[in-house]
């Protein structure tokens, strides 16, 4: 199921190394995986929210979503000090993964 209402995202892996951890389309997800830092991912979080005033953060998996949580909590802390709230609202998306499909969570981040 996904939401029509927001354009196609920019994918970026976040916190983690290696190959394949950049992706650039059109606007922005950050993607979460279990190898994350929460800090990086929050750092992102925190620039995409100052630049935008929206980041969405997808995760596939408890240990994914663990990261995603921790750092949307670390970004909150991190965006307090600069006298910016911000509020999380989950949704469950589906993704194509080397062309199968799977269900994500979706973690819509937005200035409050």
């Amino acid at each position: 199921m996904t939401n029509l209402s927001h354009p196609t995202p920019v994918a970026r892996a976040v916190g983690a190394s290696g190959p394949n951890t950049l992706e650039r389309h059109s606007a922005e997800v950050l993607k979460v995986s279990t190898r994350s830092r929460p800090s990086a991912v929050a750092g992102a979080i925190a620039g995409v929210i100052r630049d935008s005033g929206m980041a969405e953060v997808q995760s596939i998996g408890a240990g994914a979503t663990n990261q995603a949580i921790k750092a949307v909590a670390i970004a909150r802390s991190y965006l307090v000090e600069e006298g910016i709230d911000i509020v999380c609202t989950p949704s469950f998306i589906d993704v194509a993964i080397d062309e199968e499909e799977r269900t994500a969570i979706r973690l819509l981040v937005e200035r409050r």
